[in-house]
């Protein structure tokens, strides 16, 4: 399963690290030169969280940011919940 967010599609990203010797020009020395620049990786923030898609509970992988702005719906933890919410469509004719 890759890691890739199901709302925002957030992924793996790639870049560079970079690491520095020498002294800063305005410290007296002569500048920082890079000596090693690798390749790394960035991974997105992803939990796994059953949410309500379809109408039906599934275990997907969101990232944070999905979960704190609101766009993944949590199914209710107790089936009374269900019974009560029926019964209000159920009363309004929808």
């Amino acid at each position: 399963m890759p890691r890739v967010c199901k709302f925002t599609g957030k992924r793996t990203s790639t870049g560079l690290t970079r690491t520095y010797r020498g002294q800063k020009i305005s410290k007296g020395g002569f500048g920082l030169k890079p000596t090693g620049i690798t390749k790394r990786t960035f991974k997105p923030n992803l939990q796994k969280v059953n949410a309500m898609i379809d109408g039906s509970p599934q275990k997907i992988r969101v990232s944070t940011k999905a979960i704190k702005s609101g766009l993944v719906v949590k199914p209710l933890k107790r089936k009374y919940g269900y019974t009560r919410q029926q019964k209000l469509l159920a009363a309004s004719g929808g």
